[in-house]
């Protein structure tokens, strides 16, 4: 058994690992409920925005020909967007998104791809993906803890200018999707080509809508919001599921840490008893010697 001084050295060591662990979580927790509203709140607006898109889409004309955003081709080139965090202690969340990123680039679903680029948001994914040898458009770092409009639509629109150039044949999206406090989900969402949505005529009823200048026009200046808008709402998305999971892992490291300060005492109380008890053999066997 270890002496009481090692065991007092672990003790200390565990709890200031354990304040470290709060301190994250506490941070976490403050940021986490501004970062679900922001993505909770962005949700109207994305649907609202596809149930338009679908309806103009259907009175456009002839999708394919209606704007470059929604011309479909053969794929030989493939650009996924990736959104991780810039920073760790997100307990499992950064190795599912990398995983799951890895079945597509790596895995044999990216065997009828093409060639395959990638646009890292974050700092982890692109260090991951680095080693690979994949070839990066561009990297985004440092968006915020609360970014807006205005830090992500460079992203959409490298993308979109590649897609108009020809340069890419199509463009997935990456992130973890928040779905509570505990659970967030990598998933995967095509964004160019866009896929207008079906127009729900049951819904609109008998309403007929005007379009100015023309349904063409509003489509072409639609199609583009649409597509920052999909990385924008991802932005969020992945904001709020890396704090619910630095909250959640730091608050199981300090549970942890609190149950093993507590084991720990125990050792430590039973290695004291031990060495009381010893000297006190000692003292009683001193004084019966010196009686003898």
């Amino acid at each position: 058994m270890a002496n009481t001084r090692e065991i007092r050295r672990r003790i200390r060591s565990v709890e200031n690992t354990a304040k470290i662990t709060n301190a994250i979580q506490l941070v976490a927790a403050s940021k986490m409920r501004r970062a679900q509203d922001r993505a909770l709140q962005a949700r109207p607006y994305a649907e609202k925005m596809q149930a338009v898109l679908g309806h103009l889409s259907g009175v456009a004309g002839d999708p394919e020909t209606a704007h470059p955003l929604l011309e479909r081709r053969d794929v030989n080139e493939t650009t996924v967007i990736l959104i991780t965090p810039d920073r760790g202690l997100c307990g499992g969340l950064i190795a599912n998104l990398e995983r799951h990123t890895g079945e597509i680039v790596l895995g044999p679903q990216a065997g009828g791809s093409g060639d395959i680029s990638m646009i890292p948001v974050g700092r982890k994914g692109g260090d991951y993906f680095q080693r690979f040898g994949i070839d990066f458009r561009a990297s985004f770092q440092e968006l915020g803890d609360y970014p807006g409009l205005a830090e992500t639509q460079p992203i959409s629109r490298i993308a979109i200018d590649d897609y108009t150039e020809g340069k890419v044949d199509r463009v997935l999206l990456v992130y973890a999707s928040f779905v509570n406090t505990v659970s967030q989900v990598p998933v995967t969402v095509p964004i160019l080509p866009v896929e207008p949505p079906a127009s729900d005529e049951e819904s609109s009823g008998e309403t007929q809508y005007i379009f100015e200048p023309s349904p063409q026009e509003v489509l072409a200046d639609l199609l583009p919001r649409y597509v920052d808008l999909l990385v924008y709402q991802a932005v969020l998305e992945a904001a709020a599921s890396e704090q619910s999971a630095r909250m959640v892992a730091m608050r199981n490291a300090t549970d942890a840490a609190n149950d093993m300060i507590a084991d720990l005492t125990l050792v430590y109380n039973k290695a004291r008893q031990e060495q009381i008890t010893s000297e006190l053999l000692d003292i009683t066997g001193g004084v019966e010697a010196l009686k003898g």
